[in-house]
């Protein structure tokens, strides 16, 4: 991928081998306890081990990204991302594979602006625990997989698709800064994968919108339309995560109480700002999480961040035009509203694709192929009108 100056430029990457011992020796102290309440925490999801066809390419992906951010550590952040910071592509050569970090800088602001420590980020993404993975109801060809906390999500990406994540980054990054409670899913990082002479592959990482996940009961997959939207639910006792489809939604609503205004306040926010980088077939993720009797009502776990609601962000939008919140004091609180009974997990999620010659003839093919039916492909104005009218349409 060419990008503007300062070019890409080639390190040799230092060794992950500290962080083995380090993480090694951490998992070492654990419990049988601690050891079988995250087997529980992990139902349905497979680690990818020793014997794993996947095994050897996540183990380079973990050894890239611990060296990827040993730079990142070196030279924090001192303020906003500039423009050289967006267009800075860094390649570390690995023994075997090379892993390239493209605008690292301005993901390195990213994360910081979130509080997420380095450090931990690092721990988790690096050497030492497996990644999971799950079954995709997806129909793309992405592979999917999540750090061993289910915290952090990573995705392949076409290279298209990540020159156009990488084209909107700095609108991006403003959108969050006038809109810190964004639904829009958090970015943390673009980065590309090479096999000794082979094909140079892409991934992103992003906070998953599904965490924590323990008490997690439903999870869906939404995009407002009807074609190629419904999935055959797992068994009853099945150990399955699956994410289902809007016509699996049918019949159900989403009990959000006071804070329902918000919520469509938001997704016209948000929508309208992806119809203006021409951007659609994004989804909308929802889960459910039912509410324990304590953890029910004002007060209980509720706190109203008013002067900087997510820290290290700053802008110079009054608090009332950024749409601000209550935020529930837990982990991952961005992506979480708790209505009267209910928890919800949601964020809008697969932000690259443009509206181009190949969708625009997708389109006129998908127009011909169901008529009078609803399908994805349609244009960005369409798109983030209908999403936004089934969110009014499923909430209460």
């Amino acid at each position: 991928m060419a990008a503007p100056s300062p070019g890409p430029h080639e390190v040799l990457a230092p060794s992950p081998e500290a962080g083995c011992r380090a993480a090694t020796s951490t998992s070492g102290r654990r419990g049988l306890l601690w050891r079988l309440r995250d087997k529980q925490a992990r139902r349905g999801l497979f680690e990818i081990g020793p014997g794993h066809e996947l095994h050897q390419l996540t183990r380079m992906i973990q050894a890239g990204l611990w060296a990827a951010t040993q730079v990142s550590m070196g030279h924090p952040p001192t303020g906003p991302p500039t423009e050289e910071d967006f267009s800075e592509v860094l390649t570390q050569v690995h023994e075997g594979f090379e892993m390239g970090t493209l605008a690292g800088p301005a993901f390195a602001w990213l994360r910081q602006s979130l509080g997420l420590a380095e450090e931990d980020y690092q721990a988790a993404l690096g050497p030492g625990c497996p990644y999971l993975q799950f079954l995709s109801t997806s129909k793309s060809k992405a592979s999917f997989f999540l750090s061993h906390d289910q915290r952090f999500f990573l995705k392949t990406q076409r290279r298209r698709e990540v020159r156009a994540l990488l084209a909107h980054l700095p609108r991006y990054v403003q959108h969050l800064q006038r809109h810190p409670h964004s639904l829009l899913a958090r970015l943390l990082g673009v980065h590309s994968l090479r096999v000794a002479r082979g094909k140079k592959e892409f991934f992103i990482i992003m906070l998953s919108v599904f965490y924590p996940a323990g008490r997690i009961s439903e999870r869906y997959d939404i995009k407002g339309c009807e074609v190629s939207r419904w999935v055959e639910p797992a068994p009853e006792g099945s150990p399955l995560v699956l994410v289902l489809k809007d016509l699996n939604f049918q019949g159900k609503t989403i009990d959000l109480g006071p804070q329902r205004s918000w919520l469509l306040h938001q997704m016209e926010l948000d929508t309208a700002f992806l119809r203006e980088l021409n951007v659609l077939d994004y989804s909308l993720l929802m889960a459910f999480q039912r509410l324990h009797e304590d953890e029910r009502g004002p007060g209980s776990s509720l706190l109203f961040r008013t002067v900087r609601s997510v820290r290290g962000v700053q802008s110079p939008e009054e608090p009332g035009s950024q749409n601000r919140r209550l935020l529930p004091d837990s982990p991952n609180a961005l992506h979480i509203l708790d209505g009267p009974e209910q928890r919800y997990f949601l964020g809008l999620v697969d932000l690259a694709t443009v509206y181009g010659l190949r969708k625009r003839l997708e389109h006129l093919w998908k127009t011909l192929r169901y008529p009078g039916r609803t399908f994805s492909t349609v244009s960005p104005a369409r798109y983030a009108r209908r999403l936004c009218q089934w969110v009014e349409a499923h909430t209460e």
